[in-house]
């Protein structure tokens, strides 16, 4: 009879499988990391399909746009009003309902405001698939036969997360979007400043800024450039300012908005009032961070309970507590032999 050898074992596991294992998690994490560094994509290449849809847009309100444009707006604009329709027949449709949709989608960064129409319509929808699907699992197909409360809270949850999850998801991209132009806000306006001063226009002055922050700060670089254009194209350029406020869900940018339209009508200085907002942006940033730093010991108890004081207990106390455990051992052994 042959003797299979095993490898050495902890709590039940084999040392040597786990270690390839995690050798093999370890490798596949370092070539993914090198492939991450090496393949490095310009964050402002997918946006610049939108911006030139946006130029396009501007121009086709100028001068005749060509029938292919034209048909296909229109095809766009026909789909659009069915969906509308179809929701308005049932009563689910409200123009507010559209026009609040349509500002969470600029604040996600999504331009397109007919996407609120459709949107309104997922979210009436996607509850009664959900449910469905969710119904026929948990009763009919039974797949958790012991649940009996716990089937109901699941429905609850499955249609919750279907009425709410786009609106759920379109704030968690607002969010994320806001914080980064918060982070990216003071540097721009320090730019401004300079284009400002070396006697630059307003419109170049924002084309040049979101192209020397388009790889830093891609989302404000985006809105920077949008607006350049924007200052080009419109007739007033009010609006092209109050649609930068509309699409950021920001106070400073909301600030910074109404500056540049009083400069603009009242003739006042543009540098001088861009250095004010920029050290008030620059000194809320520091008090955000301090305010973070404070709460770091609070924070960190938790933690330092939990994981951090138990392992420096072991390092501590395990060799003292091996060699009375030894002594004690070998004690009983002596004793024993006598």
């Amino acid at each position: 009879m042959l003797n299979s050898s095993t490898g050495p074992t902890l709590l039940g596991f084999d040392v040597i499988m786990v270690g390839s294992i995690l050798a093999g998690i370890a490798a596949f994490a370092m070539v993914f990391a090198v492939y991450t560094a090496v393949t490095i994509k310009d964050p402002m290449s997918k946006r610049v399909k939108a911006l030139n849809a946006r130029r396009d847009e501007l121009k086709a309100g100028i001068v005749t746009a060509n029938a292919r444009k034209r048909q296909s707006l229109v095809r766009k604009t026909e789909k659009t009003e069915k969906v509308k329709d179809a929701l308005s027949s049932m009563k689910v449709l409200q123009q507010s309902q559209v026009d609040m949709m349509a500002q969470k989608l600029a604040w996600a960064g999504f331009r397109n405001k007919e996407m609120a129409v459709y949107l309104i319509g997922a979210r009436m929808i996607m509850p009664i698939v959900l449910g469905t699907i969710a119904f026929v699992m948990l009763y009919v197909v039974q797949i958790y036969p012991d649940w009996q409360m716990k089937r109901v809270m699941a429905m609850g949850a499955v249609l919750f997360l279907g009425y709410k999850g786009p609106e759920l998801y379109l704030s968690n991209i607002a969010k994320k979007r806001t914080d980064a132009i918060r982070k990216g806000l003071p540097d721009a306006l320090d730019l401004l400043v300079i284009c400002a001063e070396a006697g630059l226009t307003v419109d170049a002055a924002f084309n040049r800024v979101a192209k020397e922050l388009g790889r830093a700060y891609p989302e404000l670089g985006d809105e920077f450039a949008l607006t350049a254009i924007e200052l080009s194209f419109l007739n007033e350029r009010r609006k092209a300012f109050n649609n930068l406020a509309y699409r950021v869900d920001l106070e400073a940018v909301k600030g910074v908005v109404t500056t540049m339209v009083q400069t603009e009508r009242y003739g006042t200085p543009l540098a001088s009032a861009l250095r004010v907002l920029s050290a008030e942006f620059r000194n809320e940033r520091m008090m955000r961070a301090e305010e973070k730093a404070a709460r770091l010991p609070a924070i960190m108890t938790v933690p330092l309970i939990l994981f951090i004081l138990p392992t420096l207990f072991i390092v501590i106390l395990g060799p003292a507590a091996c060699s009375i455990a030894d002594a004690f051992s070998g004690g009983s052994g002596l004793g024993g032999g006598n």
